[in-house]
C-alpha cells in the first residue's frame, strides 16, 4: 500500500510535568534516550522506514534543543520531496495563542493539510518507544473503508487504569471507548474476546483489553470535518470519541513493545529494559533503524572496567575499577577510577572539557565534567553536563518517593535525579534534610 500521499504530524508534547526535572530546559521528545538517541527519533524513523516522508513536528514548550536535533539530523536528498519541518505555536491573524491542546495545535497549522496532493493524515505522538510500519496501518484503513484508524494494542487488566480503552464489533468497527476505566463494571463494558485477538494473529496471553496507543490516520476530509465543525482540543478525549459516533473508526491490531515515556519511572525502567541482556525492544534492528544525529565522536576507551548488561555510547572514557551495572551510558561520559554505577541512566554530556578549561575549573574549585573517583550511583538518572566529585553518593538511601526540587539531587517516583548542569562537590551524600516538608 502506497504511503505517497500521506502527511504525517508528530506531536511535540506539552510541558512535561510528569517528567520533571528532565524537562526543566527541554521538551519530552527532546529528552535523550538510550544513551545517544533522543525520543523524537523513534517516530520520526518510524516514518522514514514506513516510507513516509513529509514529516511536520508541531511543538510549543522548551523547544529550542528539539528544533536544534531535527535541523541537524533530518535532511532529505532533494529528489525526494521528503522533509522533516517544524510548525512552532505562533501568533497568526486567526489565531493568537498557544497551542491548548493536541487537536488545537492541528488545527492552529490546517493549511498545510489542504494541499492538493494530502489524502491521508497519520497523527502520532513525539514521546512514545515502538516499532510498527505506517504502511500496513494504511492498508487496515483502505481494507476497511474507513474514515479513521487507530493504532491499538492489547493489555492485561491491571494497565487498564491508565490508559483510553475501545470496545469494537467483530470486523474490528470501532463502537465505544472509555478513558482509564477504574471498575470492574467499567472494564466489562469495555472487554474483547480474547478469541478474538487470537484470530488476527496476535497470542492473547491472557490480555482482553484493547487500549489505544494514540496512534491516528484519518482520511484527510474527514479530519478537516471535524476539526472545523467543532472547538474541540484533544483528540484522545474529544475527536476520537466524537468520530466515533459519526464516522467509520477502525480498529488497526498491534503486538509489540509499545511504551508511552510520561513519567521520571517509566523513563527510568524504559532505559533499564534497553540496556538488559534480553531487551523487549531491539535497537539493533537492519530491516527499521532507529536514526539519529551523526556526531562523529571517537570510540569509546575503557580501562579495565567491569561492565554488565549496560549500554555505553560513543565518545566516554572509562577508568580502571570501574563497576557498571544495568545501566545506560550516554554520549561523552568521563568515568573515573573505582566509580560503581548500577541500575542507573547517566546522558553524559554535551561537549569536552579542554585542559585549560579543567584548570581553570579546578581553581574556582569545579569538579570536571563527569563522575569522580570512587562516587556511587545507584536506581538514579544523571542528566547532562554534571560535574560529580570524588567518592559522592547519588543513591536515594532513605527510600523517598519525592523530594523537594534541589539543584544537585531529587526524588521523583522514588528514582534519584541530578539536574543538567548540577554540580555535586567532593564526598557528598542525600542529607535527611532533602526530604519533602
Amino acid at each position: 500500500m502506497s504511503v505517497q500521499r500521506v502527511l504525517a504530524l508528530v506531536l511535540g508534547g506539552g510541558r512535561g510535568t510528569r517528567l520533571y526535572p528532565l524537562t526543566r530546559d527541554r521538551s519530552k521528545p527532546a529528552v535523550p534516550l538510550a544513551g545517544k538517541y533522543r525520543i523524537i527519533d523513534v517516530p520520526l524513523s518510524n516514518c522514514i522506514n514506513s516510507g513516509v516522508q513529509r514529516i511536520y513536528v508541531l511543538t510549543q514548550f522548551n523547544s529550542v534543543s528539539l528544533h536544534r536535533h531535527i535541523r541537524r539530523t533530518y535532511t532529505f536528498d532533494p529528489f525526494s520531496g521528503g522533509f522533516v519541518e517544524i510548525l512552532a505555536a505562533q501568533q497568526t491573524l486567526d489565531n493568537a495563542g498557544w497551542y491548548q491542546g493536541t487537536a488545537d495545535a492541528v488545527r492552529q497549522n490546517i493549511r498545510y493539510l489542504q494541499q492538493p496532493d494530502i489524502k491521508h493524515v497519520l497523527i502520532l505522538s513525539g514521546d512514545q518507544l515502538y516499532r510498527m510500519n505506517y504502511a500496513d496501518m494504511l492498508a487496515t484503513h483502505t481494507a476497511s473503508k474507513a474514515d479513521v484508524t487507530i493504532a491499538g494494542i492489547p493489555v492485561h487488566d491491571d494497565a487498564a487504569s491508565a490508559l483510553g480503552i475501545m470496545r469494537f464489533d467483530e470486523s474490528g468497527r470501532v463502537e465505544g471507548f472509555l478513558e482509564k476505566p477504574q471498575t470492574p463494571q467499567e472494564l466489562e463494558h469495555v472487554r474483547t474476546d480474547p478469541a478474538w485477538i487470537d484470530r488476527h494473529g496476535i497470542p492473547a496471553k491472557g490480555r482482553s483489553l484493547m487500549a489505544s496507543m494514540g496512534i491516528y490516520l484519518f482520511d484527510r476530509d474527514c479530519l478537516l470535518d471535524l476539526l472545523t465543525k467543532t472547538d474541540y482540543q484533544d483528540f484522545g478525549r474529544e475527536v476520537f470519541p466524537a468520530a466515533i459516533r459519526s464516522k467509520r473508526v477502525q480498529l488497526h491490531p498491534f503486538d509489540g513493545y509499545w511504551e508511552d515515556i510520561g513519567t521520571i519511572r517509566s523513563y527510568y525502567q524504559c532505559n533499564l529494559d534497553l540496556a538488559s541482556i534480553a531487551p523487549p525492544f531491539e535497537l539493533s534492528c537492519a530491516e527499521a533503524p532507529i536514526y539519529s544525529r551523526g556526531r562523529f565522536l571517537p570510540p569509546s576507551r575503557i580501562d579495565g572496567a567491569s561492565i554488565r548488561a549496560s549500554l555505553v555510547s560513543d565518545g566516554c572514557v572509562i577508568e580502571q575499577g570501574a563497576v557498571i551495572e544495568n545501566s545506560v551510558i550516554g554520549l561523552r561520559c568521563r568515568i573515573g577510577r573505582n566509580v560503581v554505577i548500577r541500575n542507573s541512566v547517566v546522558l553524559g554530556s554535551d561537549y569536552y572539557e579542554t585542559d585549560e578549561d579543567i584548570a581553570a575549573n579546578t581553581a574556582k574549585g569545579l569538579p570536571p565534567l563527569g563522575i569522580g573517583e570512587g562516587t556511587i550511583i545507584e536506581g538514579a538518572i544523571v542528566d547532562k553536563n554534571v560535574r560529580i566529585g570524588r567518592r559522592a553518593r547519588i543513591v536515594n538511601d532513605h527510600g523517598w518517593e519525592e523530594t523537594a526540587d534541589s539543584d544537585r539531587f531529587t526524588v521523583r517516583d522514588h528514582v534519584a535525579v541530578v539536574p543538567k548542569d548540577a554540580i555535586v562537590p567532593d564526598g557528598w551524600l542525600p542529607e535527611p534534610s532533602l526530604a519533602k516538608k
